[in-house]
């Protein structure tokens, strides 16, 4: 267990995003809306200085498992629809063609 801390602009650039995102997300976090690839995410971090509003610094795994949740899983592709038959035409109950 790592207890490597990561200032905000390390943690940003770790994830791939710009510091002023990552500091929606927690702003986001703290007011428990914040919502990664649809899913409730909650992002713990640490904070010093009077009222909390002194350096943010963030363990390495908690970036970790927030890269681990933006990970994309591609799904497995639909199976294909079968092609409708020349002859059917839904709704329509007369034969199709000229008339004899």
């Amino acid at each position: 267990m790592s207890d490597e801390l990561l200032s905000a602009a390390e943690a940003a650039h770790r994830l791939g995003i710009s510091r002023a995102t990552f500091y929606d997300w927690l702003s986001l976090s703290n007011a428990g809306e914040f919502v990664l690839c649809g899913r409730p995410v909650t992002i713990t971090y640490l904070q010093s200085g009077a009222k909390g509003q002194g350096r943010i610094r963030i363990q390495a795994e908690e970036v970790e498992r927030l890269k681990e949740l933006m990970r994309v899983r591609p799904r497995p592709a639909p199976a294909p629809r079968p092609s409708p038959q020349p002859n059917k035409f839904f709704g329509i109950s007369v034969k199709l063609g000229r008339p004899p």
